[in-house]
């Protein structure tokens, strides 16, 4: 691979032009021939750099390997012959995958397909340190699996309503011994009571559809709050509700971090759940989960069996926020006297191209002021489990996403995604200008319902 001193700085980049179709991987190369790197996709990249100013990575330190055009840069290189190494693969983990450089570019360049086949290909080509296949290891067999998530409630709600949580931090022993472990237990939000759900729910008033809706991992775990907020807006806007019990993960994580044997199964099954449940729309309030649902026909494409079964099934997956505002609003909405920031969530904004659907739902909340935040376009750090396996440069983010957000003088900060709503509580806390945090669901609950809202915790 090309050196850190002899690799070509960004107007080097920029003079090379399109890439030529490199067909398959060269023998002993950084890939195997399961889906490498798009060649044809490299291809359309120009490296005009316009999406530097988007990319996170590149704004924290300037490295080109660390832009969009850098890391194509090496796919290239892979391509070519070149081996995969530890310095490749810290590049490409590095990256937060949150599209921005998408949304940017005026090329067209799919870099988030790009991404997704070389972490596919560094998962099974890259042998990894031991530390960081433990920690791996341990989100893995945690985070997509609800029970397991739900067990973990427990211990958590002892030590924050012990204060344990909160003597363990003043320590900094945690920290220094494991800032990984650290990071993910700062993350972990105030937690309340359970809340289950029944798997139906008739529709107030006519029925305008019949949906179905995912719990979610994360959500469903720490965030009950806006899962049925989800559902009781729903059943006010005319919706049947159908919430199988035996769903499980929908496989985003596992996806977006290269493990796509593991994310396959999973949309399997969740195909398999919803397939009898008679719903016209699969229904999501995650961000994450919902751009990986809906590219489950391209996760599922050499598979026979399930090709049309996820294409029709990826079809039906809405988030909330776009079924709401495809149906139309029926239930009245009271006043919330009240200034909001909307922070789009990169799976919903960058991915799914969802950004006017929710601002023109908190818009037509009366009495509510909607702030838009500086650099909107820049992740917040969460990223699934970036803000897990790189703490620090996910912090800088964080802070930097937390000290925008205090600028608008908003009394209330909301998005779409649990990861960001985590990410962002823990930043703006550190700013030291404390405010409220909702998803957007909630706050369209809280009108709906003419509840006061000046206090949301979402959990």
């Amino acid at each position: 691979m090309t050196s850190t001193d002899d690799r070509p700085d960004g107007d080097e980049l920029g003079k090379t032009g399109a890439v030529v179709d490199l067909g398959m991987p060269a023998p002993g190369g950084a890939f195997d021939e399961h889906h490498p790197p798009d060649a044809a996709l490299i291809g359309d990249c120009v490296h005009c750099g316009f999406c530097l100013p988007t990319c996170p990575t590149y704004l924290l330190w300037g490295e080109e390997m660390d832009s969009p055009r850098g890391r194509i840069y090496l796919m290239k290189e892979g391509l070519e012959g070149e081996p995969m190494t530890d310095e490749m693969v810290g590049h490409f983990d590095a990256c937060l995958g949150c599209m921005a450089c998408v949304t940017a570019c005026p090329s067209g360049v799919q870099y988030d397909r790009l991404i997704e086949q070389t972490r596919a290909q560094v998962e099974r080509n890259h042998d990894r340190t031991a530390p960081d296949k433990a920690l791996r290891g341990l989100i893995f067999s945690l985070f997509p699996y609800p029970k397991r998530l739900k067990v973990m409630r427990g211990p958590l709600r002892v030590m924050q309503k012990t204060g344990l949580d909160k003597a363990m931090r003043r320590t900094g022993l945690l920290d220094r011994m494991a800032p990984q472990l650290a990071a993910m237990e700062r993350l972990a939000p105030p937690l309340g009571k359970p809340i289950p759900l029944p798997e139906r729910i008739e529709a107030t008033g006519e029925r305008r559809a019949t949906v179905g809706m995912l719990v979610g991992c994360v959500q469903g775990a720490f965030f009950p709050g806006v899962n049925a907020a989800t559902a009781r807006v729903l059943q006010a806007e005319g919706c049947d509700i159908v919430i199988p019990k035996s769903q499980g993960c929908c496989g985003a994580l596992s996806v977006h971090n290269g493990r796509e044997p593991e994310g396959q199964g999973f949309a399997r099954k969740l195909i398999d759940t919803f397939e009898s449940s008679g719903v016209e729309y699969v229904v999501v309030n995650s961000a994450g989960c919902g751009s990986t649902m809906k590219e489950y026909a391209e996760l599922l494409a050499d598979d026979p069996t399930y090709a049309d079964k996820a294409k029709a099934f990826a079809d039906r997956v809405r988030d909330v926020a776009e079924i709401l505002h495809e149906l139309g609003p029926v239930a009245p909405r009271h006043p919330l006297e009240m200034t909001v920031a909307y922070h789009d969530a990169c799976h919903l904004g960058h991915a799914q191209g969802i950004r006017a659907q929710p601002r023109d739902l908190l818009r037509a909340i009366p009495g509510l002021e909607l702030k838009e935040i500086p650099e909107a376009e820049i992740c917040c750090g969460s990223a699934g489990i970036y803000n897990i396996i790189n703490p620090e440069p996910a912090q800088q983010l964080g802070d930097r996403k937390a000290a925008n957000i205090v600028k608008t003088g908003a009394q209330v900060l909301v998005t779409a995604n649990p990861g960001c709503l985590m990410q962002v509580t823990s930043a703006i806390e550190r700013s030291g200008h404390p405010m409220s945090m909702a998803h957007t669901v909630e706050v369209l609950d809280a009108s709906i319902r003419g509840v006061a809202a000046a206090n949301f915790t979402s959990n």
